[in-house]
């Protein structure tokens, strides 16, 4: 049992710094931006089941897009405050839970902060970078999904190697 633990374990580990290894890359190619979050990304989304990283995705994008949004149009208008950011997250949060993204939630509303508190200058321009980083990031742990696992997990019967 505790290697079936193990091999999981690792297997995960694998399949996350491939993704994120290979999201460095897509974006060292892109441009000067930093990798941070298509790293953050890649690691978030992977999971063991190439099925769960897939279904991950999506959210994950769609709290991306929503949360981005409103920061952006939120930051010209907001004064920095820790009552303006907690208003800012409340809203992005409910945005995404009005419409139907009740797995994107979170996101919608750390990311809506995080254009708030650090990107106030050029909000829409670093929405863009923050929606195209994190994207590539959710990208490469998709195309990580499909390599096939390269281990096979010991099953209770099965005598060990």
């Amino acid at each position: 049992m505790a290697r079936r633990g193990a091999v999981a374990s690792l297997q995960l580990a694998v399949r996350a710094s491939a993704a994120a290894g290979l999201a460095m890359v897509v974006v060292g190619a892109l441009g000067p931006e930093s990798p941070l979050y298509a790293v953050i990304a890649a690691v978030i989304v992977t999971d063991l089941s190439p099925a769960r990283t897939r279904a991950l995705a999506m959210p994950r994008v769609a709290g991306t897009l929503v949360g981005a949004a409103l920061g952006a149009a939120l930051a010209p208008v907001l004064v920095t405050s820790v009552g303006s950011v907690a208003l800012a997250i409340l809203a992005a949060m409910l945005a995404a839970q009005l419409a139907g993204l009740r797995d994107a939630t979170r996101l919608a509303g750390y990311v809506c902060a995080i254009v708030l508190l650090e990107h106030r200058t050029e909000p829409w321009d670093y929405a863009l970078n923050r929606t195209v980083e994190t994207l590539v990031g959710i990208a490469t742990a998709v195309l990580v999904s499909f390599v096939p696992k390269l281990l096979k997990e010991a099953g209770r019967n099965s005598r060990p190697s």
